[in-house]
């Protein structure tokens, strides 16, 4: 039991949903990772990308990763029953001779070929990720259980900001969700407040609205900020400064009197203890956002969750970054606080499967998929798999990336 084939590509992506908006020529690595195992006279092919964010991994993919699955010596990829793949043992063999620290790409190439990895699994157990992951970590999570969702975008647009940012915010609320999440930083705090009553004038109340700065303020901008929003109340303020600034975090934290949401920008368990340690969070109030593909995959992202639970955090306060299908399927399977979807940005990989979304449920899955109901709430009743789910235009952009290569 082991892989045979790999593919890798790297393809476009936006922040927006027209792509024609300049959106940094942002890209995204997907893999395809073929096994000499076969359901139903097909071999099991798990897939996985590079989430959002952080570039395709092509080069240390494909010349340093990936080889080393593909090489890997007979059963030295297979669980302790011999009956499937298993994911640390591909995790550990992928990660063999790599020094400690470093984590700002290599993670991320890891990540990438981790998240096909527990595809593969999935598979050749024959359930919903989901399901397997909560089997795996001895969680019971009754195939009804709903998951907490919310809209990300609201990324600053060249020309006529205010207008079009009021037509996203109305369609993403037309189509069900409650609490949205837009990005400010970009420009100086004064059009930022604008931006943010514009939203906030379309919004049921304030704290259903939260706030994005991507990490763009240095230590006296932050401070600033922060006390220009504080009295708006709103839902969370995230991703304030450096994400290693931990003392200009612990500043704001200090007197900020709402939600800080951090960790996106972190990699690694290291780095999570650090922010832990010496960010000034407040457990029983934050939220942590690590991204369970950049942070070395899933695989390193359950020792992270594992770790700061042992330091007193609630497995409520973890909202992981992404705003896909495969963060779905870990928050439902660990039974975690909420996910972040992108139903505008990020084409193909964004937001849910045909026939989720809210308002529409498709009449086929109408008995086992519920919509992004006026709670904010996603039932994850029979997934196929993480990618087997994925919305038709979805498979077809990331088949005809393959069948390029």
């Amino acid at each position: 039991m082991r892989f045979v084939r790999f593919h890798e590509r790297a393809v476009p992506i936006s922040r927006y949903s027209d792509p024609s908006i300049p959106s940094g020529r942002l890209t995204t690595s997907i893999v395809a990772l073929t096994t000499d195992v076969t359901r139903e006279g097909k071999p099991v092919v798990g897939y996985g990308f590079s989430s959002i964010g952080r570039f395709a991994q092509s080069g240390l993919i494909r010349e340093r990763f990936a080889p080393r699955l593909m090489n890997a010596t007979d059963g030295a990829l297979v669980n302790a029953s011999g009956t499937n793949l298993d994911p640390f043992c591909a995790w550990n063999l992928m990660m063999r001779g790599e020094k400690a620290g470093g984590h700002g790409e290599r993670c991320v190439a890891v990540g990438t070929l981790d998240m096909a990895v527990w595809d593969v699994v999935a598979k050749i157990e024959g359930l919903p990720l989901y399901q397997y992951l909560a089997n795996r970590a001895g969680v019971v999570r009754p195939s009804t259980a709903r998951v907490a969702t919310y809209a990300s975008g609201g990324y600053l647009y060249p020309s006529d900001d205010l207008a079009r940012l009021s037509d996203e915010i109305r369609a993403l609320l037309d189509d069900g969700y409650t609490h949205v999440k837009m990005r400010i930083g970009s420009s100086p705090l004064s059009v930022d407040i604008k931006r943010i009553e514009s939203a906030l004038a379309l919004m049921p109340s304030a704290n259903y609205l939260s706030v994005d700065a991507m990490n763009a303020y240095d230590p006296e901008q932050s401070v600033a900020a922060a006390a220009a929003l504080a009295p708006y109340r709103l839902w969370w303020f995230e991703d304030i400064c450096d994400p290693l600034d931990f003392e200009t975090l612990s500043t704001v934290a200090a007197s900020y009197p709402g939600r800080i949401a951090a960790g996106e920008a972190l990699f690694s368990l290291a780095e999570a203890r650090l922010l832990n340690r010496y960010g000034g969070l407040r457990p029983e109030r934050d939220i942590l956002q690590f991204d369970p593909a950049h942070c070395y995959g899933l695989t390193g992202y359950l020792r992270i969750v594992e770790e700061l639970r042992r330091c007193g955090w609630n497995g409520t306060a973890f909202w992981p970054h992404g705003g896909h299908l495969f963060t779905l399927h870990v928050v439902s399977a660990l039974g975690l606080g909420g996910c972040e979807m992108n139903p505008m940005s990020f084409h193909p990989f964004g937001g849910l499967s045909d026939g989720m979304g809210p308002p529409m449920v498709t009449p086929h899955r109408q008995k086992h998929l519920a919509s992004v109901l006026k709670q904010r709430r996603c039932c994850t009743d029979s997934f196929a798999s993480f990618t087997s789910d994925a919305a038709p235009a979805e498979t077809a952009v990331c088949m005809s990336g393959f069948e390029a290569i």
